[in-house]
């Protein structure tokens, strides 16, 4: 499968399907470190990020607002000291999309490529 963090987010409608069980059974390894949850029947990816300070935390945040207007793919972000909760799942159809994968293995690269976080 070719990385998902090259790969660019697709319009969704109401009507797009959302990632069947198989799809999740091939998709989530790729993005091991994100929990899938369920909120109010809605599943989801969430993930904490975790960093120095405030600072490097609230850059991160800006980083991924940036990433994810270019996507026109938008999570829910919460920024605290020292740590950045991010979730993903498509509004739009209330459901899991390939598109969140996506989005979280760009996510996982940003984070990744920013010097400032907590090991």
């Amino acid at each position: 499968m070719a990385e998902l963090y090259s790969e660019r987010c697709t319009a969704c409608r109401r009507d797009s399907p959302h990632v069947t069980g198989d799809e999740i059974s091939e998709l989530h390894p790729t993005v091991d470190e994100w929990d899938l949850i369920d909120e109010s029947g809605i599943p989801k990816l969430d993930r904490q990020f975790k960093f120095n300070n405030f600072v490097n935390a609230l850059a991160f945040t800006n980083a991924l607002g940036e990433l994810a207007e270019t996507e026109g793919h938008h999570p829910r972000l919460t920024t605290e000291w020292g740590r950045v909760t991010v979730t993903w799942w498509t509004h739009k159809i209330r459901n899991l999309h390939r598109n969140d994968f996506i989005m979280a293995a760009k996510t996982d690269q940003l984070y990744g490529q920013s010097a400032a976080h907590a090991d």
